[in-house]
């Protein structure tokens, strides 16, 4: 059943509208959001899917064809922040934004359904922001822009939902190009839409998800966003993103905090990288981004240290069966890892990986080509 014929058994009647946000998984750039730096996603295929309709009494009805139960109804104006942990919370937690920033949202039905896998690192929480977000501007007549639908997006999961969490999902959601990865600077909100179509290369850019679900409001994700914050206190500046990577050894070499050291080491390394994937990218040489995406793993591993067992055994086997290149991607400790791979040899490393899970008794991945796909839009 659709969204909308699923709205329709609901409420008992029409939605306004249908819109759809997608996942998204990042290329290069990781912890480098919330430290005003560089990152580059794009928008998957997966999206979450939203049917909705405007209510003038003050009240807004969520529900989920994913999660079983009823119904949740809450009144807007009695929203209060971190009250609830579950998946309401992410739409719920749009409208207080909103609300917050000055708009008269009135209330509203909402009926969600979503193929982005969750706890894979692939922003399912950013896909239910952004639906819910963009149905509520169109329906509304906020005049918001995208990139501004994305900041409140995010404000969403930071002060409603506690999750201290970087622009980067939000924004690939609302702004991803089909056949582009977004090159995003997380301080000004400035994009840039990067050609990047691995299949018209004759490559494939392949997610596995381990299917170790993690969460990031486990206070590990918040952990490291201190000790950069501490980082940057320490070196004198705004964000680690003011340190120059030409600087980055004298500015190491001021820190006396290994941990800091090594979580300062990762972001400003990271920033460069995303610099030199969009480089070879603006060449045309997609396949040297393989060793940069490898480096970036490197670094997620040994200096911030949110890996985990099965993603290193993807980013090993795929490596050692004919990768280009592969990372984990997303905000670790389990979820998912890309693998950039010649699109002959994709069914190849796609079979060692399982093999290799199934040799090391862990739960067997799910493999899929990440195809850039289109961003936020309504769809009826």
């Amino acid at each position: 059943m659709g969204v909308r014929e699923g709205f329709e058994n609901l409420y008992g009647t029409a939605p306004e509208g249908v819109w759809a946000a997608p996942g998204r998984v990042n290329l290069i750039g990781e912890y480098t959001d919330f430290n005003e730096g560089f990152v580059m996603p794009l928008a998957l295929p997966h999206t979450a899917v939203a049917a909705v309709s405007r209510r003038d009494d003050g009240v807004l009805r969520l529900h989920s064809a994913d999660v079983a139960g009823p119904v949740v109804e809450l009144r807007v104006d009695a929203l209060e922040p971190l009250t609830d942990t579950g998946w309401a919370a992410y739409p719920a937690g749009v409208v207080w934004a909103l609300r917050a920033a000055g708009h008269a949202i009135t209330g509203a039905d909402v009926h969600l359904s979503s193929t982005v896998p969750t706890g894979a690192g692939l922003s399912s929480s950013a896909a239910l922001e952004v639906v819910t977000g963009l149905a509520l501007r169109d329906l509304y007549g906020l005049g918001l822009t995208r990139p501004e639908l994305a900041r409140l997006a995010q404000r969403a999961e930071n002060d409603f939902v506690g999750v201290p969490c970087g622009v980067m999902d939000q924004m690939a959601s609302a702004c991803g190009t089909e056949g582009h990865a977004l090159h995003l600077d997380c301080r000004d909100l400035s994009i840039r839409q990067i050609p990047f179509a691995p299949a018209s290369r004759g490559l494939a850019l392949l997610v596995v998800d381990t299917r170790v679900r993690h969460a990031l409001g486990d206070g590990a994700y918040a952990e490291r966003r201190a000790g950069c914050e501490e980082g940057a206190r320490q070196l004198g500046v705004p964000h680690l993103r003011d340190i120059a990577y030409e600087d980055l050894r004298a500015a190491l070499a001021r820190l006396s905090d290994e941990r800091v050291r090594r979580y300062v080491r990762h972001v400003v390394s990271d920033d460069h990288r995303v610099d030199r994937v969009v480089a070879l990218l603006d060449a045309g040489d997609v396949r040297a981004i393989g060793p940069v995406l490898t480096e970036g793993h490197l670094s997620l591993r040994d200096d911030l240290r949110i890996s985990c067992p099965e993603l290193d055994l993807v980013v090993d086997t795929a490596n050692t069966t004919g990768a280009l290149g592969a990372r984990m991607t997303g905000g670790g400790f389990g979820g998912s890892a890309i693998v950039l791979v010649e699109a002959p040899e994709a069914d190849t490393v796609t079979k060692a990986i399982q093999e290799a899970f199934g040799a090391a008794g862990f739960t067997a991945p799910r493999v899929f080509p990440a195809v850039p796909s289109a961003g936020a839009r309504r769809l009826g």
